[in-house]
């Protein structure tokens, strides 16, 4: 199967007065077509970093990004703009992310008419099509966003995202600023969508229980790397890394028979301000040892599995 995206060594560092803030370190993955790749962890640990600098709303500081086999790290204006209409984001709040004086027609017609996908002439019936293929019914065609309520304006900004008809969309957070019943409704129509036209989607969440929900694979990122990923199932049956063992068994359990192990993270964070080489959880994990200050690399324990943890074995 051929990934639509690729990224090999990414990096996104920012400056800070005491050094060069390494947001994104050295990041590899590659993202299916028509696959969802959730990509979780902790606040702070550069996961909508990663996806905003895929889609070159921040640029890399080094590595490589590919698009169906292109290279498309570095671009010039022209190509960027024909880049973006196949890669898209949609933010995590849906009210910040929308100009509050447009109404749902506007900010759909400025987005078509902007791009070339419709003209004066049935730019109407374009904004209507998009309403139905997203659920926002036609009565709340001219509401603004404050008359709307969360569900609905997130609706909005997936079928702002949709317009452009592109083929892989970063989904930050989309869903955290919903009601649970809401973000249900979110998640399937997500879903749907990448049922009905193939979409490739990168999936930010801390919500384990989301990420299990709609991911085939998930990826799981700690001070800007990658520590562990392979197929969604087989991290919730098997997580191998520290770290991902300690966020799993923060899952609250139904089972009222059956008591839950908590893995509780003890010691001082490392700090993302030019971090010294070795493993980054080193001063947080139980099984460190002095082989753990080594430098570390993501490898295939077993098929489709892959660790940062020199302390795994197949």
């Amino acid at each position: 199967m051929s990934a639509l995206v690729e990224i090999k060594g990414l990096k996104k560092y920012f400056d800070t007065p005491k050094g060069k803030l390494h947001a994104v370190d050295d990041v590899t993955m590659s993202f299916e077509r028509g696959h969802t790749m959730g990509v979780v962890g902790e606040s702070g640990c550069g996961k909508s970093t990663l996806g905003r600098t895929i889609i070159h709303l921040l640029e890399s500081t080094g590595g490589s990004i590919y698009y169906e086999g292109r290279d498309v790290t570095h671009l010039k204006s022209k190509e960027l703009k024909a880049l973006r209409e196949n890669m898209q984001i949609i933010f995590q709040d849906p009210f910040s992310s929308v100009n509050p004086r447009f109404t749902v027609e506007d900010t759909l017609k400025e987005v078509l008419l902007r791009s070339g996908r419709a003209t004066r002439a049935n730019i109407d019936a374009e904004v209507t099509k998009l309403m139905d293929l997203v659920g926002i019914a036609r009565r709340f065609r001219m509401a603004y966003p404050h008359e709307l309520d969360g569900g609905r304006r997130q609706r909005v900004c997936i079928g702002r995202a949709l317009a452009m008809n592109p083929k892989f969309v970063v989904c930050d957070e989309p869903v955290s600023a919903l009601d649970v019943s809401i973000q249900a409704q979110v998640l399937n129509l997500l879903l749907d969508l990448q049922e009905s036209t193939g979409l490739t989607y990168m999936f930010v969440t801390h919500d384990l229980s989301v990420v299990r929900y709609i991911s085939d694979n998930i990826s799981v990122m700690y001070l800007g790397q990658l520590v562990e990923t392979s197929e969604s199932e087989e991290l919730f049956e098997r997580p191998l890394h520290p770290y991902t063992q300690a966020l799993l068994s923060a899952i609250p359990s139904t089972d009222i028979h059956k008591k839950k192990k908590h893995i509780l993270i003890k010691g001082e964070l490392t700090s993302p301000v030019e971090p010294k080489p070795g493993c980054r959880f080193a001063s947080r994990c139980p099984l460190a040892s002095e082989e753990c200050l080594q430098p570390q690399t993501l490898r295939e324990v077993t098929p489709g599995h892959f660790v940062q943890c020199c302390k795994v074995e197949g």
